[in-house]
Parts: C-alpha cells; sequence; structure tokens
C-alpha cells in the first residue's frame, strides 16, 4: 500500500473541512462589525439585536473551527516531516505568528467581547469586535504567507539541502500572494453574505413576525454577497495575470484532476454574482421577500459559496503537483517515512474526527438560527451568563 495517496488525501480532507469553518468565521465577522458600527452610531434597536443574533452564530463556529485548526496542525508532524526538514525555518515562521494572532489575540479579544455586551462601553465594545475582526484577517495573511511560500519559494536560498530565510519582506510581497489573499477574503465576504440571506429567507417562508429584523439581515446579505461574488471574480481571473500564480501553460501541465474543480468553481462564481445582482435588484424594489420561490432558492444556495471554495482550494493544490515546494520538494519527498497502514489510521480518526465536529456545528447554528433573535428587551438588558451563547 502507497502512503503518499493516503497522505494527500488524508490532507485535502482536513484542510477542506477546516476551509469550511474559515470561510464562515471571516465573512460573519465582519459583518457583526459592521451591524455593531451602525447600531453604535444610533441605529434602530434592530441592529443590536442583528449584532446578538448573528455574533452568536458567528461565535459557534468559531469556537468548533478552532479544534479543527488544532487537529489540521498535527499533521505537519506526523505526516509531513519533509517539510519540516527542508523549510521549518521558514515554513514555521507565519504559521507561528498565526497561531499567537488566531489562539491568543483574537480568542482573547472575542472573550472580552463576548462578556462586555450590556457591561463595557459602546465604544470601547466596538473597538473589540472589530479588533476580533482585525486578527481574523491577520490571521488568513499568515496562513496565505506560508501557503504562497509553498507556490512561489522567495526571499530564501539553499544551504546543504535546506532552505534558509534572506528576506522576511520577501514572503509579504510575493507574487503568489498579491491576488490569492484578496481572493480568499471576498470568498469569505461571499459566503458570508449566502448565510445571511439564506437564514433570512428562511425566516420568511415561516411567515416571522420579526419582519423589520429580517428585511435588514437580507439587505446586508444581499449587499455584501453582491460586493463579495463581484470581488472574488475579479481577484480570481487576476491569478491568471501577470501578478497571478496561474497561468493557462500552467494549468494545462497539471495534473488532470485540475479541470473539473476549477469549471466548478468558476460557474459557481458567476451563478453567485447574477444571483447577488438580481437580489440587489428586488431588494431595492421591495420584490425580494414576496417572492417564495425564490425564498427557497436562497436557503437551497447556502452551500454554493462552500462549493465554490474547496474547488478553487484544490485548483490552487494540485495546481502545484507534483511539488509541495514548487522547484524544491516534491510532494513524495516530504511525506514521513513511516507504514502506510499508520497513515490510513490517522486519517479514518482525523475523518471521523472532523465529521462529529462539523454535525456539532450545523446541529448547533441550525438551532440557534431556527429560533431567531431574542426579544427586543433581552437584548438590550446586561446578563450574568455567558451573553452570547446562552440558550444554545
Amino acid at each position: 500500500m502507497d502512503a503518499l495517496p493516503i497522505a494527500r488525501l488524508q490532507f485535502a480532507t482536513t484542510t477542506s473541512f477546516h476551509f469550511l469553518f474559515v470561510l464562515l468565521t471571516l465573512g460573519l465577522v465582519t459583518l457583526v462589525a459592521v451591524m455593531q458600527t451602525r447600531s453604535a452610531f444610533g441605529g434602530k434597536p434592530e441592529l443590536t439585536r442583528m449584532t446578538r443574533f448573528w455574533g452568536k452564530l458567528y461565535v459557534i463556529n468559531y469556537a468548533l473551527g478552532i479544534v479543527t485548526g488544532i487537529v489540521m496542525e498535527f499533521q505537519f508532524g506526523l505526516t509531513w516531516t519533509g517539510l519540516s526538514a527542508v523549510a521549518g525555518d521558514v515554513f514555521g515562521a507565519p504559521l507561528a505568528i498565526e497561531t499567537l494572532v488566531a489562539f491568543f489575540a483574537e480568542s482573547t479579544f472575542l472573550g472580552l467581547w463576548i462578556f462586555g455586551f450590556g457591561r463595557l462601553n459602546k465604544w470601547v465594545h466596538l473597538t473589540l469586535i472589530w479588533l476580533v475582526t482585525l486578527t481574523a484577517y491577520a490571521s488568513a495573511l499568515f496562513i496565505m504567507v506560508a501557503n504562497s511560500f509553498l507556490q512561489n519559494p522567495v526571499g530564501t536560498h539553499v544551504e546543504n539541502g535546506v532552505l534558509k530565510l534572506d528576506d522576511f519582506g520577501a514572503l509579504f510581497t510575493n507574487p503568489a500572494l498579491a491576488m490569492s489573499l484578496p481572493h480568499v477574503l471576498s470568498a469569505a465576504l461571499m459566503t458570508g453574505g449566502f448565510f445571511v440571506v439564506g437564514v433570512s429567507a428562511y425566516h420568511f417562508i415561516k411567515r416571522t413576525k420579526e419582519i423589520e429584523f429580517f428585511r435588514r439581515s437580507m439587505r446586508v446579505g444581499v449587499l455584501t454577497s453582491l460586493v463579495g461574488s463581484t470581488m472574488v471574480i475579479g481577484f480570481g481571473f487576476a491569478q491568471f495575470g501577470p501578478l497571478g500564480e496561474y497561468h493557462p501553460g500552467k494549468l494545462e501541465t497539471a495534473e488532470p484532476l485540475v479541470g473539473a474543480p476549477l469549471g466548478l468553481m468558476i460557474q459557481i462564481g458567476f451563478i453567485a454574482f447574477l444571483a447577488s445582482s438580481l437580489g440587489t435588484l428586488l431588494l431595492f424594489r421591495n420584490w425580494i421577500t414576496k417572492v417564495r420561490p425564490l425564498l427557497y432558492v436562497m436557503v437551497l444556495a447556502i452551500p454554493l459559496p462552500f462549493f465554490a471554495a474547496i474547488s478553487g482550494w484544490l485548483v490552487r493544490e494540485i495546481g502545484r503537483q507534483p511539488w509541495l515546494i514548487r522547484g524544491h520538494l516534491t510532494t513524495a519527498d516530504a511525506v514521513a517515512s513511516i507504514p502506510a497502514g499508520q497513515i490510513l489510521f490517522s486519517f479514518i480518526a482525523f475523518t471521523l474526527l472532523f465529521l462529529v465536529l462539523a454535525i456539532a456545528d450545523w446541529v448547533l447554528m441550525s438551532r440557534v438560527a431556527r429560533r431567531g433573535p431574542e426579544p427586543e428587551e433581552e437584548a438590550t438588558a446586561p446578563r450574568a451568563e455567558l451573553p452570547v451563547l446562552s440558550g444554545v
């Protein structure tokens, strides 16, 4: 039994699961920060309730996403020891910084934000959610810096078969990062927008009494979806240009698996753009909540950005093969010298754990989403218990 395909399948599966959590986390935290900003500057009471409701869904996804990230980190030490041996000094630096940003700074700010509802000055509390948002984006930056190094190992030289870092700043000006980072962030905005629109549409299907609440939420979600889908298409095609990592010549020589996810990603991207454009038009005509068949389509469309994002990730990673670090280390040489059976066992164990986490995330978020926002008097009152997660 060959260990290489098992190791590749293991990494593809676990990183795909984790990426799904990350996308929704980045998208939702941005929307929550915007909602709270509007609320702080004298918005209507619905904006405070929107901040709590969508913030609750964000926290659930964030908490379970952190667990998937911890599990994923084990793979570098267990399965891909060749990567650490050849480029550990370079590749490990942005990952270490990301860990400090994500697990310490972001988590600390988020904890203060959760417990600060009704207790902290509104401007201090608003600052906290924006700090959470900025550290989340910083985390994405350092992850993409590390990944872009694998695509294009800049700022290094080879010494005794090991890559040594010459210029840390070169990692941040990497051409492979220039368009891929905003592409990922745009995909997160599109994902968050589609999620908010879909949940809002569900409540209109159920003939909710919270008409103003979900009308405002849908407006935010539709506009965010339009901005995100427009940007994701633009930055996606820009990656085929001079600043991009890919161009048709490279795709033609890559593994034949690249074509299918590339086509799916492009098709979903354009569908998302057209749907968001139509939704924006109907929104300003006040028709968007009155066409019931369209509401069902909105609910069913929630998974579309996730499918597109995973397809894009597969294009980026498979397109680099057979290299793990382009031009320096092949994927086959990076696999640890351990029996294939052990890798298969860890693959099964990790996959089962990720399935449990994904199901738990879906169940908890579905329960909160179906329940809807809390009454206005509860949303504005300080409490002794955990204000965002209470009632899950």
